[in-house]
Order: structure tokens, then sequence, then C-alpha cells
């Protein structure tokens, strides 16, 4: 009986904390469209999210470019490798890797610094403090970070689509001697616009996983250090676990035949 005893506590604890994010997401977006807006802390938060994220974005994309079209043209056996590798580059660039990766790296750095932003004012009681002034904490300090990820992350990823089918380009015609001429027309004449634009699309959803598992962990940290340690894995490790599993719910409705 204590067996069934964990397993329950546990889908209870589950079912708790399921319910405690769907509050919260509720929380975040209906403040979104009520007034005041704090135009000052967007503009500030997309600089923190989307601008200084730009440099480790365009570095993962650029390299993950080039690794992939060595990995297609080594694993096609040079059979009409240029056309295979400039096509296969560029899907795969702007449908799957240039959105995923982009969040992962995204993740990694922004979900990370809202959870430990966040949760150093709520050890500190900031946060309680700016109900006390009559300021909501949700539409003062979620809000604006929530738009300016879901807003920023489309734009970094199309930099890293850019970015990472260049990168495929250099190696392609340097390591591997491709006509630069015929790659890019191979690359113009497979690449269709909805595989640029449904890679937007999950940037956008990857955007609001971000945001929102940073602030929810932060919001709700508690504990002291240990706590703000707690919140800043516990958003990092949930944002990329999202990424990855709503990624591939997106990816079979998008291309579903």
């Amino acid at each position: 009986m204590n067996f069934f005893a964990i397993i329950g506590r546990v889908v209870l604890a589950l079912f708790a904390e399921i319910g405690r994010v769907a509050l919260f997401t509720w929380s975040a977006v209906s403040h979104i469209v009520r007034p005041p807006f704090f135009w000052r802390l967007l503009g500030q938060q997309m600089m923190r999210i989307g601008y200084f994220s730009l440099p480790v974005v365009a570095l993962t994309a650029f390299f993950t470019g080039g690794a992939l079209a060595l990995q297609i043209y080594y694993g096609g056996n040079n059979i009409n490798s240029e056309s295979i590798v400039s096509t296969i580059v560029a899907l795969g660039i702007t449908r799957e890797l240039g959105p995923v990766l982009g969040g992962l790296m995204v993740a990694g750095r922004v979900a990370a610094a809202i959870a430990a932003e966040l949760g150093t004012m709520r050890v500190t009681e900031q946060i309680d403090a700016l109900t006390t002034l009559s300021t909501n904490p949700y539409k003062y300090l979620v809000t604006p970070r929530v738009v300016a990820a879901v807003v920023t992350l489309p734009l970094l990823v199309l930099i890293a689509d850019i970015i990472g089918v260049m990168g495929g380009f250099v190696v392609g015609t340097t390591s591997l001697h491709f006509n630069p001429g015929v790659y890019i027309t191979n690359t113009a004449n497979f690449l269709k616009s909805s595989d640029v634009t449904s890679g937007l699309i999950k940037a956008g959803v990857f955007g609001f996983i971000i945001a929102l598992m940073g602030c929810f962990h932060g919001f709700n940290s508690k504990g002291g250090a240990q706590g703000v340690g707690r919140a800043t894995t516990n958003a990092v490790v949930s944002s990329s676990i999202l990424i990855l599993a709503s990624n591939y719910v997106m990816t079979s409705l998008l291309f579903a035949k």
C-alpha cells in the first residue's frame, strides 16, 4: 500500500503543479491587454532577451549549418550531393534546427536569468513591496518579459536561419568545392516561404514557453539562495523539455498531410 501511496502523492503533486502553471499562465496572458502598459520595461526586456542573445544564437546557427552540410555530403555517398546538401541544409535549418537550437540556447541564457532575477526579488520581498505600492507584479514583472520573448525570438530565429544557411554555403563552396551559383540556385528553388514561416511560428511559441517558465519558477521561488538556485535550474530544464515536446506537436500539426 505504501507503493500506491507514493504513486498517488506523485500524481497529485503533478496535477497541482499543472494547475499552478495554468493559473499563472492565465494571469500573465490576461494582463497583456490590460492597461497600464510599461513600454520602457518592454523595450529593456527586448534588448536583454533579443539583442544580447544574438551572438550565441548566430554562432550556433553558423556552425550547425556547416556541420550539417558536411554530414549530408559524406553520408550521401557523393550522389548528386550538391543538390542534396543545399536543399537539406536549407530545410533542416529553417524548419527544425534554427528554431529548436535557437530556442534551447535562449532558454539556457534567458530563462535562467529571468528565474534568478525574479527569484531574488521574491526572497528579498521586493515583489511583496510592489503589491504594497499598488503595482500589479504580473503587469510589471511578467507581462513585459513574455511579450518581449514572443516578439524577439522569431526575429532571432529568422537571423539564425540566414546565418545557418550561410554556414552551409561557406562550407559547401570552400571545403566541398561546390559551385556557388548552383548552390544558391538549388537553395532558392527548393526553399518555400512556408518552411520559413513554420519555423517562425515555432519560435514564437518557444519564446512564450521560455519567458513563462522563467517567470513562473522565479515568481514562486522560496528558501533563500538555495531556492533561487533551484528555481533557476527548474526554469531551464522545464523550458527545454517543453520546447522539445511542443516542437514535436507543432511539427506533426504543421506538416501533417
